[in-house]
């Protein structure tokens, strides 16, 4: 983890996938926009908190108020600390950024999937086809 990453845990979906198998207080977010969450695809389990949709494609203000309130505003954090709080978007950077306002924010315990639910682009510059959740073979489904 490097220092401009403080605070945010970078693992892989697989990780991330044994992570919510181990530790059902888990929290998985999917925090792409409405429309990737819906037609593209997401993780089973998933909890949808978009950090950016449309028409501005601006980080939502409200974010942060957002994700407390899927953590019950954090009820769930005990004395032993917070449930591991798992970030997902298309290739990890937005789930990073999205982290590092969490973090900011008091929010402990925050993991960037860094494979995304797509990967990177191959050299065809498809996705799916490198890394990602949907690429590990890990449980999604589509609407």
């Amino acid at each position: 983890m490097n220092k401009a990453d403080a605070g945010v845990q970078t693992i892989t979906s697989r990780q991330a996938w044994e992570i919510m198998q181990n530790d059902p207080a888990a929290i998985l977010i999917d925090v792409r926009a409405n429309l990737e969450f819906l037609m593209i695809g997401h993780p089973v389990g998933a909890i949808h908190v978009a950090w950016m949709d449309e028409p501005t494609w601006e980080p939502d203000p409200d974010f942060v108020a957002k994700v407390r309130e899927v953590m019950l505003g954090q009820i769930a954090c005990s004395e032993g600390g917070c449930p591991p709080l798992l970030l997902i978007c298309r290739s990890g950077n937005r789930s990073l950024a999205a982290g590092k306002e969490l973090v900011e924010a008091g929010i402990r315990n925050v993991y960037n999937i860094g494979d995304g639910f797509e990967g990177p682009r191959d050299e065809n510059h498809h996705r799916s086809t490198v890394a990602g959740w949907r690429f590990e073979g890990l449980p999604w489904e589509q609407c």
